[in-house]
């Protein structure tokens, strides 16, 4: 539970990135040195904030299809092997050449070095100590597995951020509707009228409001997550916007259903995993060289349209781009006596930025259920790991969940908005539903 040593801080930004990534390359150059990341201007950005693609140039070093998929295998999940032996004609993956994107703005930096001083795992590991610091990347050093899911979930994410985004439920035959979603997340440091009291246990707070179709316009989420969230679990508020009324929504936790997902996807699957992890052990199975989601412009681009992304079984693997770089492998394994519909979970987390990449979530048989991915992409204005959109595969069903995507809405994300305490209080739901 300790905070690592000095040398092992003293290591970063020397050997390691400033956020604990492997500095140097692979033995065969396939993976480059970080070289400080893209910076702002690394591509031309559209008046209304979209960005454009830096590698529009590049073509794929190569395609792994199910034909020649024996070459390649090593160098894959389970579940992403699962998805060419579910979709062997349609399912292909174009690996481009690596470029190791994620970067953040210095101040960042210089929290995860503090954190990697200060921050230790409270008791059972379920929440983080002497963090306030900080903030962000609670162990830039991991010592285990819990440690790396806690840095996916105390990423960076470009401060506090309001987004547009649509979700889609695609049937086995491809036919979809789209759901709206007005997301906002606010960090402690970055609002106002924050009672101290509140700050000192507050890790984020998250707001959604749905904005179509009609039957569900209206309908606000409100999430307040802690450090420590055993000792103060996550509060959740849902205003019906057909109700007018505010309830509370402890079910907005763990395996309670995902808002519109159509029975696809859980709370805890939201932003590939969220949330308390006091229901499973986690083990640290080790570092391993991996192809995974990366750099997917492309996929967010605005002349990109739904219809193009969209496809039967499976997003449009062809606008897909793939890179060889190194990821921690973690497992967690349900308590006994706990309760989640996912018996055993993989995450695949990028060594650079933190984010989870791929995922794979096992029913209680011990059978491969829905594989998650996350096509990262870094957001260069804001120096912040991003991602395209994130998608949910069911294996069993042939449907998949895919939520993010921006491409065709008016604007791009917009970060470092101002908020207050008072806009993320139960009392003011109603008046998001109604705007």
């Amino acid at each position: 539970m300790a905070a690592v040593s000095a040398d092992q801080v003293a290591k970063l930004g020397t050997t390691l990135t400033p956020l604990g990534g492997e500095k140097a390359g692979n033995a065969d150059g396939t993976i480059p040195a970080w070289d400080g990341g893209l910076k702002p201007g690394a591509a031309p950005v559209t008046p209304n904030g979209f960005l454009g693609n830096p590698y529009a140039s590049e073509k794929p070093l190569f395609t792994i299809t199910a034909q020649n998929l024996d070459q390649y295998k090593s160098k894959l999940s389970e579940g992403q092997l699962a998805m060419f032996k579910r979709y062997p004609e349609t399912y292909v993956m174009p690996v481009y050449t690596t470029h190791r994107s994620a970067s953040v703005p210095e101040n960042i930096n210089q929290a995860a070095k503090i954190s990697a001083q200060k921050t230790t795992l409270m008791e059972g590991g379920n929440g983080l100590k002497d963090f306030t610091d900080s903030r962000y990347y609670a162990f830039p050093v991991p010592q285990n597995g819990l440690e790396v899911v806690w840095n996916h979930i105390t990423r960076y994410r470009g401060g506090n951020l309001r987004r547009t985004i649509v979700q889609a439920t695609p049937q086995t035959n491809g036919a979809y509707t789209l759901v709206n979603f007005e997301d906002e997340v606010s960090f402690p440091t970055g609002m106002s009228g924050l009672a101290p009291e509140k700050a000192a246990n507050a890790l984020l707070f998250f707001k959604q409001r749905v904005t179509a179709p009609a039957r569900l316009a209206g309908n606000v989420l409100l999430v307040h997550d802690s450090l420590d969230q055993v000792a103060e679990p996550r509060m959740a508020w849902i205003y019906n916007a057909g109700q007018r009324r505010v309830r509370r929504a402890p079910q907005v936790s763990y395996d309670g259903p995902g808002t519109a997902s159509d029975g696809l996807r859980t709370s805890d699957n939201f932003d590939m995993y969220n949330g308390a992890p006091d229901r499973y052990d986690w083990k640290l199975i080790g570092k391993k060289e991996m192809y995974i989601p990366y750099n997917n412009f492309q996929m967010g681009l605005p002349t990109v349209k739904y219809s193009d992304i969209l496809k039967a079984g499976h997003t449009n693997q062809q606008l897909a781009r793939y890179e060889l770089h190194r990821v921690w492998e973690v497992e967690a394994t349900l308590k006994s006596g706990e309760r989640n519909i996912y018996a055993k979970r993989r995450f695949f987390v990028d060594e650079d930025s933190w984010q989870i990449a791929v995922s794979e979530h096992y029913d209680g048989r011990g059978q491969l259920w829905r594989i998650g991915q996350a096509m990262l992409a870094q957001h260069y204005e804001a120096q912040a790991p991003s991602y395209a959109f994130e998608a949910l595969y069911d294996i069993i069903s042939g449907r998949y969940l895919a939520i993010g995507m921006n491409n065709e809405e008016k604007h791009a994300f917009e970060f470092g908005i101002k908020t207050s305490a008072a806009d993320y209080t139960p009392s003011a739901l109603r008046s998001a539903g109604v705007r």
